[in-house]
Order: C-alpha cells, then sequence, then structure tokens
C-alpha cells in the first residue's frame, strides 16, 4: 500500500512565501481566491450574484455545479505543494465494500446492488494534522467562504463541523486506486482539487439516481454493474475549481488513478445546524480512529429523517 506521496521539487519549496493562518473573522480572501471574478467581499455585487444564480441553477438541475479558476495561480502553486507535503500523513485504508457502506446481508438474492462489493483503497488526511497556515484551511474557517456556499445553497447560513479530523480533509489517491461508486452521509459536500494525476481520477456521477422517497436499487444496480453506461456523466475538474455537490442522492465515484502523480482533494465540509460529528464507524473506517467527540456523539445519534439506508 503506498505511504509516500511525489517528491517536493526543492526549487518551489525553497521559495519565499508569506504565510498567514486560518482566521474566522478574515473576509479578506483576495490574496487566495480570484476576487475579480468572485468578489466574496461583496455578496451583492453583480458579478458574484451572477455566479451565485449560476450555481444554483446547475445544483437544481445536475446537482453538481463548478466555480472554474477559483483560486489565484500563486495560491493554487502553494496549495499543491502543501498538499504534497501533508500526503506523507495519510492514513490509508484498503478494504471491499458497497455504495452504501453496509455490511453483506445474505438474506438478500446476490444480484441486489447492496450485495455488489467493490474495492475501495484512499488516504485521507484529518483536520488536525492540517496546519493552519495551509491554504486550505485559511479557506475553510474564513466566513466569506461560508457565506458563499450558503448562499450557492440556498441557506441562511452554513456552520463548520464540529468533528476533529472531518471539517476539513484532504484525499489523497496514489496510482493504482479509486473510489467505487457510493454515497455521502450529508446532503451536500464542497471541495477543490489542488493536483491532478496524470492519467484518470475522473469525477462521475448519476444525478438524483435515488430519493428520499426510495433507494433506486435496480437503477443503482444498472449503473454499479456497467449495464447502463448512459447514465453516468463525467465532471473535468481542473485543480483550482471550486465543486459544489449534493452527494447524498447522487451516487459518484473516482476512476482509477494512473500515471505517476496522485490526486489530492481538499473537502470542505459544512453542515445546515452547528454541532456535527461524524458517525462513530464511518470515521474508524475511514481515518483509523475515533475521538472522545465521537464516541459520545454516537450516544446521542437520531434516526436519519430521510429515511435512505445510509
Amino acid at each position: 500500500m503506498p505511504t509516500t506521496a511525489a517528491a517536493i521539487d526543492p526549487a518551489v519549496d525553497a521559495k519565499p512565501t508569506q504565510r498567514r493562518l486560518a482566521d474566522a473573522e478574515r473576509t479578506d480572501l483576495s490574496e487566495l481566491v480570484d476576487t475579480d471574478r468572485y468578489p466574496l467581499h461583496d455578496v451583492d455585487d453583480p458579478r458574484l450574484q451572477a455566479e451565485i444564480a449560476r450555481v444554483r441553477e446547475d445544483l437544481d438541475r445536475e446537482g453538481c455545479a463548478v466555480l472554474r479558476g477559483f483560486l489565484r495561480p500563486e495560491a493554487l502553486e502553494q496549495a499543491r505543494d502543501e498538499g504534497r507535503e501533508l500526503s506523507t500523513k495519510s492514513y490509508y485504508s484498503s478494504c471491499r465494500v458497497n455504495a452504501w457502506f453496509t455490511s453483506d446481508d445474505e438474506s438478500l438474492p446476490a444480484s441486489d446492488p447492496r450485495r455488489h462489493f467493490m474495492e475501495r483503497t484512499s488516504g485521507f488526511v484529518t483536520r488536525d494534522m492540517i496546519p493552519a497556515d495551509t491554504v486550505i484551511q485559511q479557506l475553510y474557517v474564513s466566513p466569506a467562504m461560508k457565506r458563499l456556499v450558503a448562499e450557492c445553497l440556498q441557506e441562511d447560513e452554513v456552520y463548520e463541523y464540529a468533528d476533529p479530523f472531518a471539517g476539513l480533509v484532504q484525499n489523497v489517491l496514489p496510482p493504482g486506486t479509486e473510489q467505487p461508486w457510493h454515497y455521502d452521509t450529508n446532503e451536500y459536500i464542497v471541495t477543490m482539487m489542488t493536483d491532478a494525476p496524470e492519467t484518470g481520477g475522473e469525477f462521475q456521477y448519476c444525478p438524483n439516481i435515488r430519493t428520499p422517497a426510495g433507494e433506486n436499487y435496480a437503477g443503482v444496480g444498472a449503473v454499479i454493474r456497467g449495464e447502463d453506461t448512459t447514465t453516468p456523466r463525467t465532471l473535468l475538474l481542473r485543480p483550482g475549481d471550486l465543486q459544489l455537490f449534493k452527494g447524498r442522492y447522487s451516487l459518484h465515484r473516482v476512476t482509477r488513478v494512473g500515471g505517476q502523480r496522485e490526486r489530492h482533494t481538499a473537502i470542505f465540509a459544512y453542515s445546515q445546524q452547528p454541532g456535527v460529528v461524524g458517525r462513530l464507524e464511518r470515521t474508524r473506517q475511514l481515518y483509523g480512529r475515533v475521538s472522545e467527540a465521537h464516541i459520545e456523539a454516537e450516544k446521542r445519534r437520531e434516526v436519519r429523517a430521510d429515511g435512505l439506508l445510509d
């Protein structure tokens, strides 16, 4: 199993940079974000309002939207170098999972998609290991970033996770690994690729293939088994693009990474209410450890209102 990241170019690493700490009061992100195109400091700016309107339309229609070129080139270069260094801290796990991350149920017929298990190998660097001066930490805590996400999702407000591990993570996919078809436990996720692989690593998704009314096992099974190749859509993502995605209802995957370079993606987890902590067993599965916060939260866990399997 891979345990190291691609080497960092010493010439790049040696360049002097101005470093700032993550600041929960900071609204000026002009050093990091292309604020000519995305003026986050002024939510009423017509340019930003036009982008927000487009994102809302894309989310309603596709369950997915992208803000292209969100990071400035120099900030992207910094985020890329930081990501390569962070990847050496990755926790890698490899297991066979179904799309719902549930255990095998032998009472179901063999053709049921819940009995279709796929190899999943990926690495994660958790928030407690990501320094406060990294680009992705500065973005995650900024009220300007939260306001943008809230506006795009038509929420009054969004909150950082209370989860000490999962609020902000870096996903690492080394060559030869992939993320098979799955759903997210939260309704939406915000991500940004910071390093792209040489080949593969494509994001594919099936918009709203399930709903709160039902799992659509027949349709999902056809996609998972490769019988339906028309429903899945492939989204071209470039480093520095900001993606908003409704992953609770849209089956999705990342195809196998090829070449010599890893695929790095920052995952910004926000929620509609404060105090969110991830599920105990899924946290252990993804990150290899849990905290007291996860144990206590699991004792208070309520059944999800939508009634879906995961």
